[in-house]
């Protein structure tokens, strides 16, 4: 059976107690929908509820709770049980709420995320691919660092942790705390053109967006990327570190902190980049309709925030997903030219050897 997390946001005069309550008259009724109420987290500070369940279809979801109490859900997203266990600690209730009458949980479902790793592949004085014995040392001390921090590792993907953490400032210290290892660790005469990045965002794992955490992932992703050997995160992450360390922040040179206009802008041009990048017809001009700005404004915007212009910003962006595609071992070097949005496999591989330091077709043969 599917299950399903759905999203209530609720008034500021509910409390854990009244969310305990309606979640009782849910199970009163849930048989009668063919769903099962697996458990609830409730965040008293934001007034947003996030229910588990079960269900045949989303529209089980809706009638049983319009049966039960009348509180509908304003979102209902279909989810993966390991997915949501990874980022959130749990699917059932906690083990303090269980065997008790009421049953009250004031778990909030906001978290932490932090993307870290490498945006590029590994390449070293001995070839491509290969991971020596520091690398592999430094991956470990990664998850030995991630664990320390109480930090939950929702994937390790090569040379990449996602990790959520309920801790603000234990998100942030971890983060330091990798770089620091990262700088003493890796020899970096041999790690060619190489940096650590890591991208720290903040979230609810249900918006209007179809994916678990897919705001926030997509954020935090674009962060990690766009930065070069830096801790970025967002002012909100600031701003709650700041919230519970008494209005204090680390000052430290590898920090990164982007506002909420630059969070918008990196928003709107993700979304459109996402939709359009493979086009070879596409242009800074069409960058500019989309995103309101004449281009002398676009090109002051992309170098403040990512030190790139933005027909440099596509052609990387192009060229991180001809990667993916070399790996995949399906096409030949000018599919995959003319897949990523390039206009001739010569221009393709001009660009990717001036970034990876080796031809595509090396790479593909190695990789």
């Amino acid at each position: 059976m599917p299950m399903y997390m759905d999203r209530h946001d609720v008034s500021e005069t509910v409390t854990a107690e009244n969310v305990a309550q309606l979640h009782q008259q849910d199970l009163k009724v849930e048989h009668e929908f063919g769903c099962r109420g697996l458990t609830y987290w409730f965040d008293e500070k934001r007034k947003t509820a996030f229910c588990l369940i079960d269900a045949p279809n989303k529209q089980a979801v809706l009638n049983m709770h319009n049966h039960a109490h009348g509180e509908v859900p304003h979102r209902i997203i279909e989810v993966d049980d390991s997915i949501v266990e990874s980022f959130l600690g749990r699917i059932e209730d906690p083990v303090k709420a269980q065997n008790t009458k009421l049953n009250i949980i004031n778990d909030p479902a906001f978290r932490l995320i932090m993307v870290a790793g490498f945006n590029k592949p590994l390449i070293n004085e001995s070839g491509i691919g290969e991971i020596n014995d520091a690398f592999q040392n430094f991956n470990n001390l990664c998850v030995e660092t991630i664990n320390k921090f109480d930090g939950s590792l929702v994937k390790h993907s090569g040379n990449c942790f996602l990790v959520s953490f309920v801790s603000v400032t234990k998100a942030v210290l971890c983060a330091l705390e990798l770089q620091s290892k990262y700088k003493k660790v890796i020899d970096k005469p041999r790690a060619v053109n190489l940096e650590f990045n890591i991208g720290i965002g903040a979230g609810v794992p249900v918006t209007d967006k179809d994916g678990f955490f897919e705001d926030t992932i997509k954020l935090t992703k674009w962060m990690f990327d766009s930065v070069t050997g830096q801790v970025v995160m967002s002012s909100e992450v600031k701003e709650l570190y700041e919230s519970e360390n008494l209005d204090t922040f680390i000052e430290d040179e590898s920090i990164r902190v982007i506002n909420s206009s630059e969070v918008r802008f990196s928003i709107i041009l993700m979304d459109y980049i996402e939709k359009n990048w493979n086009n070879t017809d596409l242009k800074v001009d069409d960058f500019c309709k989309e995103l309101g700005y004449s281009k002398s404004q676009l090109y002051r915007n992309m170098i403040s925030l990512m030190n790139k212009s933005p027909n440099n910003f596509l052609k990387d962006y192009r060229l991180n997903k001809s990667l993916k595609l070399l790996n995949s071992h399906n096409e030949n070097i000018s599919e995959i030219a003319f897949k990523t949005g390039f206009n001739s496999p010569a221009y393709f591989t001009k660009c990717f050897k001036k970034k990876y330091r080796l031809s595509p077709s090396d790479y593909f043969r190695e990789s």
